[in-house]
């Protein structure tokens, strides 16, 4: 009889080991191709910065900086109906209903384009104000509100295209949305190298160049995927099913806006931080804008594997709830936080070891050149943090609990990172705004796993498995 037990127990502890090797493989097979994803976009924005700084000049640069705060803004609400669509679609696909699934896409994808074409119509006819509310410098604003200004009109192109590889990645397919992002930066590449100079007999559209290559890289993309899915019968495919889908069923949009809005509010504020933020190094001049930009060309690289993790821990945490495997939860966040760790880790001592020579491919004036050096010793350390946040938050919002996250975000925002900025920035100078953001990512942390450990663990994930 004891004998039985003992084999049983080393048959459950051989089958726990290898759901655990399974788990890590999982996410370890989803998450390179999402981190190249993420390194491709960058690398767009990158070599384009490079162009821009090189070739035009630092106020041009600075002039693309003031808009990113903005841009990131005017897609928050975006990014939640994408996680909203997310977790359902990975719900749908973990219990096997793709009838769902294609309900989900014909709803976001509708409430996507009427949300980019008012965005669009709103932020053309004010742009000049807005940016002079965000206290762009005198010597940039008409570049900046002319860069801007082609953005905005483009935002229906892009938060389709963008929406649509959520879509994918719901299914658990980063594959995907990776070939086409590939093609997507080669075109846009292309598109800089000809439109910023006016290469090959076309005019020299300068910055505003770099603009329509942002636009015109998506929907040349957007078109090849829709043609590549319906072709290979994908069931995301814009079908005929799907197409049947398009319109708003309110009951569905209901659903993405409850777990929507909530993700969407939090990118708001982490957008209106960023605003906030690029208002104080505004006042310090061009050179503290400018080396901003720098950081923030460098920080999307950095922040890579948080975000990644956050997005793998709420695609498998919403599959293994859909398919009725909660138990799997704790895996993927155990699995999740060590791919975290390992990945960012390496990310951060190589940004570490070259920090001075990454940035001069940006700046060649050593003022800016040395204000963007100290900004990433203050942060880089810090962004292993967000990842351990941000894995704590997808997995809660594959269980539809947004809300709680939500207000300790609004809370470590407006109550830490901006008060700290402020404050320091008036003591110390410009180098007291970036300590703000180690900050608000350590007090973050502690608040999300409070609410995680306390709530939760103890009241949701029970529900969930009962």
């Amino acid at each position: 009889m004891g004998y039985s037990r003992c084999k049983a127990d080393q048959s459950r502890n051989i089958a726990s080991k290898r759901q655990n090797r399974s788990m890590l493989r999982t996410l370890f097979i989803f998450l390179i191709p999402l981190l190249l994803s993420n390194a491709l976009q960058s690398t767009s924005g990158t070599v384009g910065s490079i162009f821009i700084g090189r070739f035009i000049g630092v106020r041009a640069l600075a002039a693309l900086s003031s808009f990113f705060p903005l841009l990131f803004l005017l897609i928050s609400f975006l990014i939640g109906l994408g996680s909203g669509s997310t977790v359902l679609i990975g719900q749908a696909y973990g219990a096997g209903r793709y009838d769902r699934m294609k309900a989900v896409v014909g709803t976001t994808l509708t409430a996507t384009f009427v949300l980019g074409a008012v965005l669009a119509v709103l932020g053309g006819l004010f742009t000049t104000q807005v940016l002079r509310l965000m206290g762009t410098p005198a010597d940039i604003e008409g570049m900046a509100a002319g860069f801007s200004r082609i953005m905005f009109w483009g935002l229906p192109i892009m938060f389709v295209y963008i929406v649509y590889t959520t879509f994918l990645r719901g299914s658990g397919d980063s594959k995907t949305p990776f070939y086409f992002l590939v093609v997507s930066t080669i075109i846009s590449l292309l598109l800089y190298v000809l439109f910023i100079p006016g290469w090959f007999g076309l005019p020299r559209l300068g910055l505003n160049g770099a603009a329509y290559a942002s636009i015109l890289g998506p929907l040349s993309t957007l078109v090849l995927m829709l043609v590549y899915l319906h072709r290979t019968k994908h069931p995301l495919g814009l079908d005929r099913e799907v197409r049947r889908h398009l319109g708003v069923d309110w009951g569905m949009l209901k659903t993405l806006v409850k777990i929507g809005v909530p993700t969407g509010i939090q990118m708001i504020n982490v957008s209106l931080s960023e605003v906030a933020v690029v208002t104080l190094v505004n006042g310090f001049g061009s050179n503290a804008t400018a080396a901003y930009g720098a950081y923030y060309q460098v920080a999307n690289y950095v922040q890579m594997p948080a975000v990644s993790m956050g997005i793998a821990a709420s695609v498998f945490g919403a599959q293994a709830i859909g398919a009725g495997r909660t138990g799997q939860i704790r895996d993927v966040i155990r699995d999740a936080l060590k791919l975290n760790y390992v990945i960012g880790g390496l990310l951060m001592v190589f940004c570490y070891g070259f920090a001075r020579e990454i940035l001069s491919l940006f700046l060649t004036d050593p003022v800016p050149l040395d204000i963007a050096y100290r900004l990433l010793m203050i942060t880089l350390w810090s962004y292993l943090i967000l990842g351990n946040t941000q894995v704590l938050a997808g997995i809660m919002r594959a269980g539809g609990t947004v809300l709680g996250p939500t207000i300790l975000s609004i809370v470590t925002i407006w109550g830490v990172e901006i008060p700290i900025a402020y404050v320091l920035s008036r003591h110390i100078g410009v180098d007291g705004i970036w300590v703000g953001y180690s900050a608000s990512f350590v007090a973050g942390l502690c608040l999300q796993y409070l609410y995680y450990r306390l709530f939760w663990r103890q009241r949701e994930h029970r529900a969930l498995i009962s």
